[in-house]
Parts: C-alpha cells; structure tokens; sequence
C-alpha cells in the first residue's frame, strides 16, 4: 500500500479529533474510512474497503468474520481513533441478511471494545440527512459530498468506502455540535489497558491514503 504520510506521522493527531468510520456489509465489501478534524476542518486520512474471496469463504466459514475483524485491529493500531461510527443494521432487509449483517457489525463492535474505542451508531437516514442535508441521498450524492466536505481531489470509490467516510463525518458533525454546546467533556480521558489476544493471522491491507485512489482487494 502506498503512503503520502511517514509512519510516523498517521499516529500524531496532534490536538485533532480522529474517527474511524465503518460501514458493514452482509455479503459485498466492508468499507471503512479515517478522518480527523483540528475543529475549523476535516481530511481524510485512509479509506478502502476489504473483500472476501469467495474461495476462503467456502474454505472457512468465519472467514469474513476474522477478516473483518483482523483489518480494524490493524486500522486502529495503526491511527488510534478516538471514536468508531458504525452504520446500524437496516431494519427493511430480509431476515436472513439481516443476520448476516448483525454478524459482521458484532465482530466490529467486538474490536473496538478489545481496545476500548468507544462506539457511537448511526442509521443509513441519519448519515445521509447530516451529510447531504437529505435523508433520500442516492449513493453518487453521498460520494460528492463526502468529496467536497473531506476536500478531496478524487471522488471516493467504492460507493462503499464513501459510505464509511460518511458514517465518520456523521459522528464528527455530532461530536462538534455537543462541544459547541458544552454538552461534551472534552477532556481526554486514558484508554483502558488492551489484553495480548495472541498471535494473528495475516491479511492483505487495502485501501488508499489521503488522494489515493483505493482499490477493493480480495483477501486471500
């Protein structure tokens, strides 16, 4: 993966506010988005979206689940969010997505607890009413807005790693409107002591840094 940023540098927030964002998927690609804001503007830093093969998701039944979970591990080690924002469950789909889905937003919500990131969530209406003013925003509106709120040089894509950065500037637009109205503690409080879970597996990173167009990448 390339980088416009030193690796130094992704874990400096430097008095900014950072939130992962993360948009589960039932059976298509999971998309996921890091944005920080210094409270006068918001920039992306990272957005991509993981896909399973179809081959190890008939080799391993939970593969989507260990994928999914190993990836925002990597995520949150590697840029230290202070907030996760999380698409809720769609109460419209059919019984048996709906399940699917509730599995991969519980392995979600599993590894922002395992290293004590605090989860906030949020309907498909209400990131779409706070993004585009429009709760009924198709997904191309959704896509140039989070453009030109994130100023980027590139429209996001997969529609799915847009979805995510949406989800994230939800969370901060929400989080700016409680400091504003001295309604949030702003004092930043230490982050629990993170347990060793053992050794894991590798998986490949996908995504795209700043301006870089992100491609979805099947694990293996």
């Amino acid at each position: 993966m390339k980088t416009t940023e030193t690796a130094g540098s992704l874990g400096a927030k430097n008095g900014c506010f950072r939130v992962l964002g993360v948009d589960p998927a039932a059976a298509g690609p999971t998309g996921y988005g890091v944005i920080e804001s210094d409270g006068r503007r918001c920039r992306m830093l990272h957005y991509g979206a993981l896909k399973v093969a179809p081959k190890r998701q008939k080799e391993c039944l939970g593969a989507v689940l260990q994928d999914v979970h190993q990836r925002l591990c990597e995520l949150m080690e590697e840029f230290s969010p202070d907030a996760m924002a999380v698409e809720a469950v769609f109460t419209a789909l059919n019984m048996r997505t709906a399940l699917r889905l509730a599995e991969v937003r519980g392995v979600v919500l599993l590894a922002a607890a395992q290293r004590g990131v605090e989860v906030h969530s949020y309907s498909p209406r209400e990131v779409k009413a706070s993004v585009a003013g429009y709760g009924q925003a198709d997904k191309r509106q959704m896509q140039l807005m989070v453009r030109a709120l994130l100023e980027m040089s590139e429209t996001p894509e997969p529609s799915d790693a847009a979805d995510a950065l949406a989800v994230a500037l939800c969370h901060l637009q929400a989080e700016q409107a409680l400091q504003r109205f001295g309604l949030r503690d702003v004092t930043v409080r230490p982050k629990p002591r993170i347990q060793s879970l053992g050794s894991r597996p590798s998986v490949v990173r996908v995504g795209a840094t700043h301006s870089e167009i992100p491609r979805i990448v099947t694990s293996r």
